[in-house]
């Protein structure tokens, strides 16, 4: 197996996450409508290791990860699969039920008919931001990907699918775009460096990247678009393991860094803000703001009210001495590591990546509210971001 340095392994198995809260907005816009389970041909996706399905595994800086090593993909594949998890993602359970393929990982087609069926461009490690903007404010990062190379590579499929303007209009008519969780990758690299008061500076630069990728795919055609929040970053074993805060930053109902989830719900405000301006701009398509924030908070909050055990904040797989068994010298898919015997009574797969059990716990969430009816965005209140916003 390839041996990362700590830094390229760090940013290699990050993965994302979203967060919460809630402004008043004014009511979601009339024009757009709920997700249909039958209207749909394909699906197009975009983001890092909580959508990856196998681009992390042919990008070349990234496959020989220790993703690509057991136990992953134990769970529902049996063996290495690509997913940063023991099993399926939110992604795998949204196609599912939205009776769509699973889309084909960009680096694994060439031809139109590879990406007919839909195209999934997320890969492990992603940033929202591009890595040459990142490293003039002294943050690196090691897989050079970021939001705008997913949607150049968008370009690239259209082209490939596309013989004249009412084809392409055609195809995206009959599309589901799903934006996975941006910009954890982002947050928790500059942590290395910076205090999150510094790194919430780049809130705004990755709302405007998400945004900027948005106008593109509705001026490509689209239609329907789901684009997710982010996890509390505060719960990740990973950063309560590598940012030990003060006693004060803790809070106490969920033993969650506050700060760092302060910081989530700074980036969810402020996308659901952009989302609603959206909505406005492009009154004929269907914006859904997919909320992760709550669903996360509830398992670990009350796991055992929800089917999970009693250690919400560690990992399965992995090890360290600390509460989290999280470090990196023992991370998941590496020689001293350890995996549970149960993932499905675990919150977190490797202290980074949720397990199988959790991501059904979170897309069952985000599906209920996309396929039921909404409340106006304005009648949420402000305690968290979760019951998705119809735009």
């Amino acid at each position: 197996m390839t041996t990362l340095p700590p830094l390229v392994l760090a940013v290699v198995v990050l993965l994302v996450a979203p967060a919460v809260a809630a402004a008043a907005y004014p009511p979601a816009a009339t024009g757009g409508s709920l997700l249909s389970l039958t209207r749909y041909a394909r699906m197009f996706a975009f983001g890092n290791s909580l959508t990856d399905t196998g681009n992390g595994a042919i990008f070349p800086l990234t496959a020989g990860g220790t993703f690509m090593q057991p136990p992953y993909g134990e769970t529902y594949f049996g063996y290495p699969n690509g997913r940063a998890s023991d099993g399926r993602l939110v992604i795998d359970f949204l196609a599912q039920q939205l009776k769509v393929p699973l889309p084909t990982p960009y680096l694994a087609g060439t031809t139109a008919a590879d990406f007919l069926n839909g195209t999934n461009f997320a890969v492990g490690g992603a940033t929202a931001l591009d890595s040459e903007f990142l490293a003039n404010l002294g943050i690196q990062t090691a897989v050079p990907i970021s939001f705008s190379n997913q949607t150049s590579w968008f370009n690239n499929v259209l082209r490939l699918l596309s013989t004249s303007g009412y084809e392409q209009r055609r195809i995206m008519a009959r599309s589901v775009f799903f934006v996975g969780e941006m910009g954890f990758n982002d947050y928790t690299v500059a942590l290395v460096t910076k205090p999150v008061d510094d790194v919430a500076s780049l809130v705004p630069h990755v709302i405007g990247t998400i945004r900027s990728a948005l106008t593109a795919m509705i001026g490509a055609g689209a239609r329907t678009v789901v684009v997710t929040g982010m996890l509390p970053i505060g719960c990740e074993p990973s950063q309560l393991a590598l940012f030990p805060g003060e006693p004060g930053d803790y809070d106490p109902a969920s033993g969650c860094n506050a700060r760092l989830n302060e910081l989530a719900a700074q980036h969810n405000r402020a996308l659901r803000r952009m989302l609603w301006e959206l909505g406005l701009r492009y009154p004929g398509r269907s914006l859904h703001y997919a909320g992760m924030y709550s669903p996360v908070m509830a398992l670990v909050t009350s796991p055992a009210a929800n089917g999970f055990g009693d250690t919400p904040l560690a990992a399965c797989c992995g090890g360290g001495d600390n509460p989290y068994n999280f470090d990196y010298a023992y991370f998941c898919g590496t020689p001293l590591s350890t995996a549970c015997a149960d993932p499905s009574k675990y919150v977190s797969w490797d202290g980074i990546h949720y397990t199988e059990a959790a991501y059904k716990f979170i897309a069952d969430s985000v599906l209920k509210g996309l396929l039921s009816v909404q409340e106006p965005a304005g009648s949420q209140q402000a305690s968290g971001d979760e019951k998705l916003a119809t735009i």
